[in-house]
C-alpha cells in the first residue's frame, strides 16, 4: 500500500484479490438461499397448499428478514472475536442452521402429515421460517464487511462482484432440479410428496454452503476495532450507548428516500417467487394440476428461467462496476424499467421464447436493484454503525415483502385468481421504483479526517 492509503479516516484500497475473496463466498449463501425460493410455492402446492393462501408462507422470509438482520447489525457491531473476527461468527452460526433446515424442508412431505394437512404445511412454514432466520444472519456478514473494509471508489465493483458471485449461485441452484431430471432423477412423486430432483437439489445445496463458509473464514481478515476506527475516523474506545432510535435519528438523508424507492421495487418481487411456476404452467403446459407431469415441467423451466436472470445479472454486473456518480442512477432506472417490463411479457406471453425474453430483461432489472441501492447507501455511512444501517435497510426491502402478501390475500382474487395478472402487478411496481431513483440526493462521508476536525 502507499502512503496515501495509511491516511486517518480514509480506507486503503484493495487489491482484486482482496475485493475476491471477501465476496465470493456469497455465492454459496445464495445457492442455499436460492433453491429455497425458486422450489417454496412448488413445494407449498406440491404439499396441498391453496394457491389463494401461498401469500401466508410468502410473509415469512421478508419477516425473518426484518427482525434479524438489524439486530445481527447491532450485536455484530460491537462483537469482537481475534481468531474469528466481528461479522464471521455470524457466518457460522447462521450456516449451522440453514444446514440443518435445507435437510429437512424438501422432506416435509416424507413425514406421513398427509396431503393437505395443516400439520404438514405448518411443519413446512416453520421449517422456512428458520431457513430465512438463518439465511439473513449468513448474508449479513457479506453485506457488513463491504462498509468495514471498502473504500468510496471500489464500492461500485465490490457490490457488483458480491452480486455477480452471489447471481452464480443462483444459477446453480436454479438449474438443479432441471440437470437432475435430465439425468433420470425423478421429477414427480406420490401426491403431496416433493419429487427427488429438488430433494437432492437442497442437499447439494448444502454441502456447497458448508464449503463456501468455511472458505470465507480462511481466506476474509478483518480489521480489528482500532484499525477499523482509524481508516474510519471515529475514537475506538467510544463506549456512547446509542439505541435504534438514536441511530435512526442521526441517519442520512439517502437511507430514507432510498427507502421509498425500495418499497415500490421490492413489493413485486414476493409475486415472482410465488406465481411464475403456476403462471408458467397455465401459459404453456395449459395445466393447473400441481400433480401433474405438465406442472412439475414448469417448475424446472422456472428454475432454468432463474438461471437466465442470473446469468444476465452476471453479465452486467461486470459491466456495473465501471458505474460511478454520473452514470448510476441512469443506469437504475432504464435497468428497472426493463425488468418491469420482462415481468408483463411473461405474463402474457404464451411461449418458450417469450418467457426466455422476459427473463433476461428481469436479470437487468435484477442486477440493478441488488445493487445499486447499497452502493448509494455505503458511499454515505461513517463506518461507526454500518451494521445497523444495513440491518436496518433491510427493513426497506422485508416491509413491501410482508405487505405485499398480506394484499395478495385481496388482489389475487379481485384478479380474477390470475397468476398471470400477480406478474403484471409485480413489472408496475418494478418501474414505479425506478422512476423512484431520481428523488434520491447521493451523499459522501468518507474523507480525510483533516476535513473531520481532526
Amino acid at each position: 500500500m502507499s502512503s496515501n492509503e495509511h491516511k486517518k479516516g480514509q480506507l486503503p484500497m484493495l487489491t482484486s484479490m482482496q475485493l475476491f475473496l471477501m465476496t465470493f463466498g456469497y455465492a454459496g449463501v445464495q445457492v442455499a438461499f436460492s433453491v429455497q425460493t425458486g422450489n417454496m410455492g412448488r413445494i407449498f402446492q406440491t404439499l396441498g397448499s391453496d394457491p389463494t393462501k401461498l401469500g401466508f408462507f410468502f410473509i415469512l422470509p421478508p419477516l425473518a428478514g426484518m427482525i434479524t438482520q438489524p439486530l445481527i447489525g447491532l450485536f455484530s457491531d460491537k462483537t469482537w472475536l481475534p481468531k474469528l473476527g466481528r461479522r464471521m461468527p455470524y457466518l457460522i452460526g447462521g450456516c449451522l442452521v440453514s444446514l440443518i433446515v435445507l435437510l429437512l424442508l424438501p422432506n416435509t412431505g416424507s413425514f406421513g402429515f398427509g396431503y393437505g394437512s395443516m400439520t404438514a404445511l405448518w411443519f413446512g412454514a416453520v421449517t422456512v421460517l428458520f431457513m430465512d432466520l438463518s439465511a439473513n444472519v449468513s448474508m449479513q456478514p457479506f453485506k457488513m464487511i463491504i462498509p468495514d473494509m471498502v473504500n468510496e471508489k471500489q464500492t461500485d465493483k465490490a457490490w457488483s462482484l458480491q452480486n455477480i458471485w452471489g447471481s452464480l449461485g443462483g444459477v446453480i441452484a436454479f438449474v438443479f432440479p432441471f440437470i437432475l431430471t435430465s439425468f433420470g432423477v425423478a421429477n414427480t412423486a406420490a401426491r403431496g410428496v416433493v419429487p427427488d430432483s429438488v430433494k437432492i437439489s437442497f442437499y447439494v445445496a448444502a454441502a456447497i454452503l458448508l464449503l463456501s463458509t468455511i472458505f470465507t473464514i480462511i481466506n476474509v481478515k478483518e480489521y480489528d476495532p482500532e484499525t477499523l476506527a482509524y481508516y474510519h475516523g471515529f475514537r475506538s474506545d467510544d463506549k456512547t450507548h446509542e439505541s435504534f432510535i438514536d441511530i435512526l435519528k442521526h441517519a442520512p438523508k439517502v437511507f430514507w428516500t432510498l427507502g421509498i424507492v425500495e418499497f415500490f421495487v421490492w413489493f413485486g418481487i414476493p409475486y415472482m417467487w410465488t406465481y411464475s411456476t403456476g403462471a408458467l404452467s397455465e401459459n404453456i403446459w395449459h395445466v393447473s394440476d400441481p400433480a401433474s407431469a405438465g406442472y412439475q415441467a414448469a417448475g424446472n423451466w422456472f428454475g432454468i428461467l432463474q438461471a437466465v436472470y442470473s446469468v444476465v445479472a452476471i453479465v452486467v454486473g461486470i459491466l456495473f462496476q465501471r458505474l460511478n456518480d454520473k452514470t448510476r442512477k441512469m443506469t437504475y432506472f432504464l435497468s428497472l424499467i426493463a425488468g418491469g417490463l420482462g415481468f408483463i411479457i411473461v405474463a402474457y406471453g404464451h411461449t418458450h421464447v417469450s418467457s426466455l425474453i422476459g427473463f433476461i430483461l428481469i436479470g437487468i432489472g435484477w442486477i440493478a436493484l441488488i445493487s445499486i441501492p447499497f452502493t448509494i447507501l455505503t458511499n454515505a455511512l461513517d463506518g461507526k454503525h454500518d451494521g445497523v444501517y444495513l440491518g436496518l435497510f433491510n427493513c426497506f426491502i422485508c416491509i413491501p415483502q410482508i405487505v405485499a402478501s398480506v394484499a395478495s390475500f385481496a388482489i389475487f382474487p379481485a384478479v380474477g385468481k390470475s397468476m398471470t395478472h400477480m406478474l403484471a402487478i409485480a413489472g408496475v411496481f418494478l418501474m414505479i421504483g425506478g422512476c423512484l431513483i431520481w428523488i434520491v440526493k447521493e451523499e459522501k462521508t468518507q474523507v480525510d479526517m483533516t476535513q473531520k476536525g481532526e
